[in-house]
């Protein structure tokens, strides 16, 4: 009968059966944890290590895209100022250009102007005093001097000789004045 007692009455599990399910949930807890974990460290390890490379490459290329912006600039305001000596008729150019160079910078607005007394020129304005102020820049201009004849004061002087009258037989006068007149052409085409 003491079994039949015994099978009603609900069975409580001592304190201590309580404590030792509970190690052993932990120590399974921690085993698990322990064992996980490597994984976790080296895939957070490998993902820092990709965030790095990806920082390290995006500096790189925003490095690189500021310095193809300053070069881009810098062509840009090259071309700006060879143009222009260009346009005022500067025969040094090359000479002109390493004058005027540093003088010449971008605004923060991205327009070029020249550093002046009074503040800041634009890029015509400031090259074309420049080219007034240093005329060896330009082409030389042929003057003439003493000893030189002017072949334009002689063209006006003469009439000209028609191609159909030179012939054999011509006078002496006409045959001189048909050299002349050749020997003045042959002038204006060498020079």
């Amino acid at each position: 009968m003491n079994s039949n007692n015994d099978s009603s009455l609900p069975v409580s599990p001592s304190p201590d059966l309580k404590k030792l399910i509970h190690e052993v949930f932990e120590e399974y807890s921690s085993v698990q944890h322990k064992r996980t974990e490597p994984a976790y460290k080296a895939e957070l390890e490998e993902e820092r290590r990709k965030r790095e490379l990806m920082e390290k490459r995006l500096n790189e290329v925003i490095e690189e895209n500021r310095r193809s912006k300053a070069r881009a600039e810098s062509m840009e305001r090259e071309t700006v100022i060879r143009t222009e000596l260009q346009r005022l008729g500067v025969a040094k150019l090359d000479l002109a250009f390493k004058a005027v160079k540093d003088d010449i910078q971008r605004d923060s607005d991205g327009s070029l102007h020249a550093k002046g007394t009074e503040g800041p020129i634009p890029v015509a304005e400031f090259l074309r005093k420049f080219v007034d102020d240093n005329p060896e820049l330009l082409p030389a201009r042929n003057l003439g001097g003493s000893g030189t004849t002017s072949s334009s004061r002689s063209s006006q002087s003469s009439p000209g000789v028609d191609i159909n009258s030179i012939r054999p037989g011509m006078s002496k006068e006409d045959m001189a004045r048909a050299r002349k007149e050749i020997a003045r052409l042959a002038g204006l085409l060498i020079e």
